[in-house]
């Protein structure tokens, strides 16, 4: 049996003196302010969750309470148009997260009676939930026991054991997630699930972490072991690639610009963005055949650097003005809009930078 097993008792031990050293240190030290805190709504910690992916808090926080505001239920979310939730997102990144939040919000309202379900196999299949995020929203929203394991999670986990690999490889993911089960109390949980984030992201930094003042520093693998610059092991390198595209700024006899919708799937999905051009040289070509316009004169800007995940992105800008109709192009994809009324469409960050930068 493992309740007479000395060994297993002896891990209970140490995982239940890990949980009550946490939440000591973040009964003291923890961040407890946070804006999807003061409300600990299933809506407000699964938006706030969603948007720290990738992201960090301070970066978070003003998009968090302008998005609120604009949508401060799940059933309004819903119901906001797309072009809508994309122009709260705007800026934040990785838009794919977006797209989701309006995808799930509307299968909630169709199938949940609008609000999240409390399930946690039905709240992991929603779009951009996940095990982790599905974990996190019912742990500090409805104080149930479940473990997470975001990056910051990970990162503590693994110098703690020791734990060899990539995190993002199948093995080291279900190594790591016992271990997180196994440290998760009964009691406490939404304290706790905060509290092991808080550690890795001001403590158990990436870089430079802080280990004299963490609070479970005394157990740690990698604090004993001189490998915290180490653990986490890194994600196997590759070469990030370069690309190249040319983006036409035409602008009409009144200022406006010509924005496209760009396609259901890839890069910038749904977003506004400028008509694209393989290179300088077939810019007329695209701006005569494909839009129907012939502008008065063309002049280049400098070309500026966007890195992706997966690849580096070098954009040309050329500006196209005062540029005229050949033929009609307007469609519900591809309109003419003012400076004015930029604020109101999701668009890239770059491009949205780019076109504030126009005199």
């Amino acid at each position: 049996m493992l309740e007479g097993n000395p060994a297993h008792a002896e891990k209970t031990r140490q995982d239940d003196a890990f949980a009550r050293a946490l939440l000591a240190w973040y009964d003291t030290h923890g961040r407890k302010d946070l804006p999807w805190q003061r409300q600990r709504t299933p809506y407000r910690v699964w938006l706030g969750e969603v948007m720290l992916q990738q992201t960090q808090v301070r970066t978070v926080i003003p998009y968090f309470e302008r998005f609120v505001a604009a949508l401060p239920t799940l059933p309004d979310l819903a119901a906001a148009a797309e072009d809508r939730v994309l122009a709260l997102w705007s800026g934040l990144g990785y838009y794919s997260r977006a797209r989701n939040l309006h995808r799930t919000a509307q299968r909630c309202v169709e199938a949940h009676a609008g609000d999240l379900p409390r399930d946690i196999t039905a709240l992991s299949a929603l779009p951009g939930i996940g095990r982790s995020t599905a974990a996190a929203i019912l742990a500090q929203a409805c104080g149930e026991r479940h473990a997470i394991l975001d990056g910051n999670v990970r990162r503590v986990l693994a110098r703690r054991h020791g734990v060899r690999g990539w995190p993002g490889s199948t093995a080291t993911q279900h190594e790591l997630w016992g271990l997180a089960k196994r440290h998760t109390p009964h009691e406490r949980v939404a304290d706790y699930t905060q509290a092991i984030m808080d550690l890795g992201a001001t403590l158990c930094t990436r870089s430079r972490p802080q280990c004299a003042r963490c609070p479970v520093a005394s157990g740690c693998v990698a604090l004993r072991e001189d490998l915290t610059a180490e653990l986490p092991e890194s994600k196997p390198r590759r070469d990030i690639p370069t690309r190249a595209t040319t983006l036409l700024i035409a602008r009409d006899v009144h200022g406006r610009v010509l924005l496209e919708r760009r396609p259901p799937s890839g890069v910038w999905a749904r977003l506004w963005s400028l008509p694209e051009a393989r290179d300088t040289r077939s810019a007329a070509r695209v701006l005569r055949d494909r839009l129907g316009l012939k502008a008065g004169r063309v002049t280049p800007l400098e070309s500026f650097m966007h890195v992706f995940s997966h690849y580096r992105l070098e954009i040309t800008p050329l500006i196209c003005e005062p540029v005229s109709a050949t033929r009609v192009q307007d469609d519900a994809d591809r309109l003419w809009y003012s400076r004015a009324e930029l604020a109101a469409l999701g668009l890239p960050a770059p491009v949205r930078r780019l076109l504030e930068s126009l005199p």
